[in-house]
């Protein structure tokens, strides 16, 4: 069986890399890598994100399209407008429960009994609200 090793960096060691990047001796994170034989891939990513050294990752530009940038805005005001339905629905079904709650207890049923007793399945549901 082959047994897997653990490396460990020392503080002094990942702050003496992430400042050779900064200062220039390495043209970027993967030299640096290689020079010190460092294997993981993100590992010195890590380390410049955590002594706050974001400036030294690479940049991503991302190029669209007119019409990839109206299909994204499209999308968004979608996403806005069934947010907002879902709201107004979870609004509803709140009312609804809470009309029922009263009249129940106008009625002095159980709630749950009234339930059991009155059930209707979904369909009839939607089979009466679509007749009106």
């Amino acid at each position: 069986m082959k047994e897997s090793i653990s490396i460990r960096y020392s503080e002094a060691f990942k702050r003496q890399v992430v400042d050779e990047i900064a200062c220039g001796k390495f043209s970027s994170i993967r030299k640096a890598q290689q020079a010190y034989g460092i294997r993981g891939n993100a590992t010195v990513t890590k380390w410049i994100r955590k002594y706050g050294r974001e400036d030294l990752l690479p940049k991503r530009m991302r190029i669209e399209t007119m019409e990839e940038i109206d299909q994204l805005a499209e999308s968004r005001k979608r996403i806005r407008e069934l947010e907002a339905a879902l709201a107004d629905s979870h609004i509803d079904h709140c009312l609804e429960h809470a009309f029922l709650e009263i009249a129940c207890e106008r009625m002095e049923t159980d709630l749950d009994d009234f339930k059991k007793k009155n059930a209707l399945t979904l369909s009839d549901v939607r089979k009466t609200r679509g007749r009106k």
